[in-house]
């Protein structure tokens, strides 16, 4: 049995989970862990000295919790897969053995060093300040963004992390967001078949 396992990071709406869900309906054997799923609930996350919830930072999360899944498939992946009630694609060709794929999405995957020690690949999706901006102001959150909370803690922060990651990770694929999701899916798809393929014919 071989994995992969592959690190989808980059800003707020930039793109990181389209691009995972596409990913995962178009490769066998994979699945997904969004980091996102891992908050911790709004009454204990920090506040700063300008009222702002700090979302954007590592202990907001639940850390411990997505180390944990993300152990429990290293483990097993058909198990987990399972689990997930996800059905295993094809059966791997004649003298190849089947590769299963974790795709791990999240703002923060690279800037936790046990987990981006992980990722066989490793992608980070970007889109310039005022896109970003725009996309964030047309969702609606749960609790919703106050007033000015975008430039006071959201945009500084993604240049904090960015900076940190730079400085903690080798090897990363930056993406464009403002292409087309088919054009950043099939950039990608491509790249990552190309290293199930090696995968999959080693011994």
């Amino acid at each position: 049995m071989k994995k992969l396992i592959v690190g989808i990071g980059g800003m707020t709406n930039g793109g990181k989970s389209t691009l995972a869900r596409s990913l995962h309906q178009q490769i066998p054997n994979s699945c997904i862990i969004a980091q996102d799923a891992f908050f911790k609930d709004d009454s204990v996350v920090p506040v700063d000295s300008n009222g702002f919830k700090q979302y954007d930072m590592l202990d907001a999360l639940h850390m411990d919790e997505m180390m944990s899944e993300v152990d429990s498939w290293c483990r097993d992946p058909e198990s987990f897969l399972a689990l997930q009630g996800l059905v295993t694609g094809h059966a791997a060709p004649s003298g190849q053995d089947k590769v299963y794929m974790l795709i791990v999405e999240g703002f923060l995957i690279f800037n936790y060093r046990p987990l981006n020690q992980l990722m066989d690949k490793s992608y980070v999706m970007e889109i310039p300040y005022d896109v970003c901006k725009k996309r964030r102001s047309s969702r609606v959150y749960t609790p919703p963004d106050p007033p000015g909370y975008f430039d006071g803690h959201v945009w500084p922060m993604y240049l904090k992390n960015r900076k940190e990651l730079e400085s903690m990770v080798t090897g990363i694929v930056l993406l464009d967001g403002l292409k087309s999701k088919e054009e950043l899916l099939a950039s990608v798809y491509d790249d990552i078949i190309k290293e199930i393929e090696i995968l999959s014919e080693s011994d």
